[in-house]
């Protein structure tokens, strides 16, 4: 098993980090913006190379909101965080080479698609640090246990 590296930052920013990147998302979408994947993009990237306690989100969130309406802290794994804004870094790189280099259609496809996942890991549902966290050998979702299957 992994190990679990304890990083404590505000119930607001995590919520705020997760949430705006699906807005981004789903904005990118419906304005046929690239810019705004590419934006995804640099937040992801950066969040990777910064890592969760510097994320440029959590950061922003922390200096504005969280100084006039303070939220209660959490405890997040550093190591699961990182794992989750790579994979996101990765496929919204993808989704940038597929829109400007590629077919358009397949890159708004692909978007639409990292959309969807990152809503879902906004809600609380199956999302990369939940496979992370299966993948070492913390509870499942659904879409984990089957990564799990293959990993062994």
């Amino acid at each position: 098993m992994a190990e679990f590296r304890p990083v404590t930052i505000t119930e607001g920013s995590f919520a705020f980090c997760r949430y705006t990147v699906a807005v981004l998302l789903w904005l990118s979408i419906v304005l046929q913006r690239k810019e705004l994947v590419i934006l995804v993009f640099v937040i992801m990237a950066l969040s990777v190379l910064l890592k969760v306690r510097r994320a440029p989100l959590i950061v922003l969130y922390h200096q504005t909101v969280d100084r006039i309406f303070p939220s209660r802290p959490v405890t997040v794994d550093e190591k699961g965080i990182r794992f989750a804004h790579m994979v996101g870094a990765v496929v919204s790189l993808m989704c940038i080479i597929t829109l400007y280099w590629g077919r358009p259609l397949a890159g708004w496809i692909l978007t639409g698609l990292l959309a969807v996942l990152k809503t879902s890991s906004a809600l609380g549902y199956c999302s990369a640090l939940k496979i992370y966290e299966c993948m070492n050998g913390g509870t499942c979702c659904r879409f984990g246990k089957a990564v799990r299957k293959l990993k062994s």
